[in-house]
């Protein structure tokens, strides 16, 4: 066990003192960030308006900037989950590439614990780096106004961080084990990290793509994670909301809100629920770990 806790802590002593790879895993999220900066928040904000039509009275310019900055925050800590993950199991082909590996082999480690150390390690700075950037943006909300987020909300906020921190880890911790190389590991994590924003729906919702589209980015579990933080954080604003409204609509806007902004997961052509998106994270999770052992047994044998 001890062996096992050393590794572990090694490879998240690799990750966390290297400050280029720190900031270099949250690329996605700053990209995300920037864009909201530059043009994304004034588009969101204009298309919501054009919808209110009769209801501005009723709705304030405060709520509307506060729904769009939690969807911001939501496709923030989305991709996180992915970026930082992949990122961190770089050290299995940092450590492939240079022959580390023969001596993390050589040791009287078992397999299934030196696998699990990169899982284990990985996992948790996924959590770590995506549970800070929840937290200061919690603290932003609450400094802008009311985000009328629960305490129980919050709780359930910081359990989706843990359980798509995990499914993201498992999913890359299969295709970690085929690199070779970390120039084709840092390859694929460009593309990653230009594909990761659009799959999660962090730049632009994944209502607005085709129901095949919808599918094929909802296979994702790190999307299914997303869509259960924005229900999380943006439920009880958009409830407060449509009690503001009080009725005149029959709540016709903030039903539009939720099925534009995707409050539920699309998959071929119907909608997911809340505990089922939760079923099929936790089974993607599941298969995914018994693949990655199956696959380290496969690719690293004792030297």
């Amino acid at each position: 066990m001890k062996g096992f806790i050393g590794l572990t802590k090694r490879n998240l002593l690799i990750y966390f003192k290297d400050v280029q790879t720190v900031i270099f895993s949250l690329l996605t999220s700053i990209i995300v960030f920037m864009l909201y900066l530059l043009f994304l928040k004034g588009n969101y904000v204009d298309s919501i308006k054009s919808v209110m039509e009769g209801l501005e009275g009723l709705v304030s310019d405060e709520s509307v900037e506060m729904v769009v900055d939690g969807f911001l925050l939501t496709g923030i800590l989305g991709s996180a989950m992915i970026t930082v993950s992949f990122n961190c199991l770089q050290t299995i082909v940092k450590d492939r590439e240079n022959k580390i590996d023969y001596d993390i082999s050589a040791t009287p480690l078992k397999r299934w614990q030196i696998i699990l150390s990169y899982f284990v390690s990985s996992t948790l700075s996924a959590i770590i780096m995506t549970g800070v950037i929840l937290t200061v943006g919690l603290w932003i909300l609450h400094g802008m106004g009311d985000p009328h987020i629960s305490s129980q909300m919050i709780l359930a906020a910081y359990g989706i961080v843990v359980l798509g921190s995990i499914s993201a880890t498992a999913f890359f911790m299969i295709l970690m084990q085929f690199f070779k190389s970390t120039s084709a590991s840092g390859a694929f994590f460009g593309m990653l990290s230009a594909a990761a924003g659009f799959v999660i729906g962090a730049y632009m919702p994944i209502s607005q793509f085709s129901e095949a589209i919808q599918t094929f980015c909802n296979l994702v579990p790190a999307t299914h994670a997303t869509v259960l933080m924005r229900n999380a954080l943006l439920n009880g604003l958009l409830d407060h909301v449509d009690k503001g409204i009080g009725g005149v609509d029959n709540g016709v806007f903030v039903d539009s809100m939720r099925e534009i902004f995707s409050f539920k997961a699309v998959m071929f052509g119907e909608n997911v629920g809340m505990s089922q998106s939760v079923l099929y994270v936790g089974i993607a999770t599941l298969v995914c770990i018994v693949g990655m052992v199956i696959v380290y047994n496969k690719t690293y044998k004792r030297k």
